[in-house]
């Protein structure tokens, strides 16, 4: 039987493992202090995401969670899952459709659309549903590694 390495046990997919179709998901009911600590972290402390009577002025009639914070659920398929640990993004485009408020379950799926072999780079599609709505939709393209031989 032959024993996997270090690197082998920690990676996600290589390049020749990848499908057309092949998707994953990552599902998270977002919290208030979810949307606090993002924040934070990032800095955005626009009102509409933390301020109540703020955000009951809009045209949400309440505070949403940041747009980044749902996107980032899809960075956490392809970091984790598809294609997994060892693939660098080059890119995602993004399409904000609706909001996502605290207590909203996000259900983040990439699927892979394309592989481009000759720079080891996979296209995938990328959304965020909540009950099955699009709230994100978008495309991104990953760099994967190969097996080395």
């Amino acid at each position: 039987m032959e024993q996997l390495s270090d690197r082998d046990l920690l990676h996600g997919y290589y390049f020749e493992d990848l499908k057309e179709g092949m998707t994953d998901i990552y599902g998270r009911t977002v919290t208030d202090a979810d949307i606090v600590m993002f924040a934070g972290v990032s800095g955005d402390t626009n009102p509409v995401h933390l301020n109540h009577e703020f955000a009951a002025e809009t045209l949400f009639k309440g505070r949403i969670a940041h747009g980044i914070l749902s996107a980032s659920f899809i960075s956490t398929v392809i970091g984790t899952k598809l294609p997994g640990p060892g693939c660098i993004y080059v890119s995602q485009a993004l399409h904000f459709k609706a909001p996502v408020k605290s207590g909203d379950t996000v259900i983040a799926r990439v699927t892979v659309t394309k592989l481009i072999p000759e720079k080891k780079f996979v296209e995938l599609k990328t959304q965020c549903l909540v009950l099955g709505k699009v709230v994100i939709d978008g495309e991104a393209t990953i760099m994967v590694p190969t097996r080395k031989v």
